[in-house]
């Protein structure tokens, strides 16, 4: 009877999210067959934000645009469009005729711009409204006689030219127009002869060229001026950048503002790598801010340079910051038709004693989808809670104490399990990238399987080494992520001291355009443990695979070795990889084709013959938040009792 009850629990539950999954699908594709409309949820939180009595616009004067771009490649085509305010704000009609007027008129210096930054030097605009051009002496009049047929006709024609190649580029002193020494070479500014003489690569190398005096000590280094010369005969842009050095100076006294809840001592350790009278630099400078920045409780940082130097030749700095609110609640949430629903709910503080201290408060409730087929009287529901505490400067100010508590009730196939966890340890920042981590892993459980119950005493001592390269935590577009784990047991249930756990994982991530469009995504994970059999190890800390965190399409731990009962029992080694395309198809909705593999093994060295392999496709709307996830995978090598499709859903990160 309680076994029906779960069945149709599920079956309900199931039918409640794909009725959601597909409500969400339909507003998706909605907004992908019309990517200038809003998103679905930015309509449902433009509702509740928006002021309904706010009062129109007088005297509005709808028109419609067409935009002709005769020749031109698609990019270029859409950079047009997107420049033009006419185009994008035409569903926001102007205020009388005077107002259509003034925005067709701005659009010429739009459009020139954009023609300039994609390489076209020559092109010529016309711009036609009701007929006549835009700058004709009786435009209003034009207007306010079309009006009355309904919207007005707006017709922009851009004829490009030719393409414009870069010329000659030379770097010079603004006073004397020598040429000064030791710039950056060609390939350095992406100013490269015979290459498309993109505007916006001209003001990228004002930028490099500046970055280059400023990191030899002249904080005052700027362009002062420019020729940027378009040679239309040989359909050349050739640029002499006038540039004025400035003195060269070194760090002076450095002030902070802002804080309010944080110590000004927490700061002041940080900026004692600023020290007065070395050598100015912004890598020292930007290091700080970053140091700065890194903890939770900074929205901003700062760090302003004074415009002139003191009587000691030293350039006076200010460190400003702008403190989050410290307290914050969320949630988030997850269905999986293999591995089973979670809900979570958390609460945080990210100053707790004005040193940057955060502690975060979990509290989860996780149903399995059903009764565990191993286990069939036991109880699908599962929980969680949890307490993280971090303190920065607990050693010196590279080094955070970290440490968390647990208390749950977990529900698997392989097993049921009630524990209590202890983890602490010390991270050790090497650099951006690179940290390193020793700490203590405690654990008492009590632990429920097929066939027999059993209790353990876990005490370990993790080693763990992280490197980021990343260029977006949340997102990233390029980069690589790599983690590793070593930890020896000095008590590992059954199977005593002298245990050694080994794990890694490997990801990369490869932009294959500039707008981060297209994205390919590759992931490996492994592991291994050495010095215990597989009826010695307690059944939680033995490699499992299958499911949406590891092999989708799969049932959860579905891809494990099995007794010979059918009973999934887990192994002492484990291999999994992902491949996964990211695809925008405009700046809220993507697709996510994908390709995964993975099993877990019974031996210490994985079997590859054992693989098991799934494919699928994926869809993401991205939200302020992070994106809106729906994952669909089908098992590709899949057994008579493996799952035959998985269906994975979850809001927020």
């Amino acid at each position: 009877m309680k076994h029906g009850l779960a069945d149709k629990s599920r079956a309900l539950a199931a039918c409640s999210v794909l009725v959601v999954a597909t409500a969400l699908l339909l507003a998706i594709a909605l907004e992908a067959a019309s990517a200038r409309q809003p998103g679905f949820l930015d309509r449902i939180t433009s509702w509740f934000s928006r002021d309904r009595k706010t009062a129109p616009v007088a005297d509005a004067v709808p028109y419609r645009t067409t935009v002709t771009v005769p020749g031109a490649s698609r990019s270029l085509r859409k950079a047009i469009a997107d420049a033009s305010n006419l185009d994008t704000l035409e569903s926001t009609p102007p205020s009388g005729a005077a107002g259509l007027a003034r925005r067709a008129l701005s659009d010429y210096q739009r459009l020139t711009a954009a023609l300039y930054a994609n390489g076209y030097y020559d092109g010529t605009i016309l711009i036609l409204v009701a007929g006549q051009p835009a700058d004709s002496q009786n435009i209003l009049d034009v207007i306010d006689a079309a009006r009355k047929a309904g919207p007005v006709p707006v017709k922009i024609t851009v004829t490009p030219g030719p393409l414009f190649r870069f010329g000659t580029v030379r770097i010079l002193d603004a006073h004397t127009h020598a040429p000064l020494p030791d710039m950056p070479g060609a390939k350095a500014l992406k100013i490269v002869e015979g290459d498309e003489a993109k505007a916006t690569l001209i003001n990228a190398a004002e930028a490099v060229i500046t970055g280059k005096l400023r990191d030899g000590g002249h904080p005052f280094a700027r362009i002062a001026d420019k020729d940027v010369v378009a040679d239309h005969a040989r359909r050349r842009v050739d640029i002499a950048f006038y540039v004025e050095a400035g003195p060269v100076a070194t760090m002076g006294p450095v002030s902070i503002s802002g804080n309010e809840g944080v110590k000004t001592s927490f700061i002041r350790n940080r900026v004692k790598a600023i020290r007065p009278g070395e050598p100015y630099s912004p890598k020292v400078l930007e290091q700080v801010r970053k140091d700065i920045a890194g903890h939770d409780i900074f929205a901003s940082v700062r760090i302003v340079e004074a415009d002139h130097l003191d009587p000691n030749g030293q350039l006076p700095l200010s460190v400003e910051v702008t403190e989050r609110k410290p307290r914050y609640v969320g949630f988030g949430a997850k269905y999986s038709s293999t591995d089973g629903s979670t809900i979570n709910g958390y609460w945080g503080h990210r100053n707790l004693f004005g040193g940057g201290e955060t502690l975060r408060l979990d509290a989860q409730a996780s149903w399995y989808g059903d009764v565990p087929d191993s286990l069939p009287d036991q109880d699908p529901f599962g929980y969680k809670f949890t307490a993280t505490f971090t303190k920065p400067d607990i050693i010196t100010t590279q080094d955070e104490l970290l440490a968390q508590a647990s208390v749950f009730r977990e529900v698997t196939d392989a097993y049921v399990r009630k524990a209590i966890t202890l983890t602490t340890g010390v991270r050790h920042k090497v650099d951006d990238r690179l940290s390193v981590q020793a700490g203590i892993d405690f654990e008492a459980a009590h632990t429920v399987t097929a066939t027999y119950d059993r209790n353990d005493l876990i005490v370990g001592m993790p080693i763990d080494v992280s490197y980021d390269s990343t260029d977006n935590p949340v997102d990233p577009a390029k980069g690589i992520r790599a983690t590793g784990r070593f930890e020896p047991f000095a008590l590992l249930g059954n199977a005593g001291s002298g245990p050694l756990l080994f794990q890694g994982s490997f990801a990369t991530y490869r932009a294959l355009d500039a707008e981060n469009k297209y994205i390919l995504a590759g992931r490996v994970t492994a592991g291994t443990l050495i010095g215990a059999s597989l009826d010695d190890m307690p059944p939680q800390r033995r490699f499992y695979v299958g499911g949406g965190g590891t092999l989708r399409g799969f049932g959860y731990q579905e891809a494990s070795p099995r007794d010979a009962a059918g009973n999934i029992i887990g192994g002492l080694s484990f291999l999994t990889a992902s491949l996964e395309a990211r695809i925008k198809v405009t700046d809220t909705v993507g697709i996510v084709p994908f390709f995964d593999a993975g099993a877990a093994f019974a031996g210490r060295v994985p079997d590859l013959g054992q693989l098991r392999y799934s494919a699928g496709l994926g869809l993401r709307y991205y939200t302020g938040i992070g994106p809106v996830r729906l994952d669909v995978a089908f098992p590709l090598n899949r057994r008579p009792d493996d799952a035959r499709y998985g269906i994975y859903v979850s809001l927020g990160q």
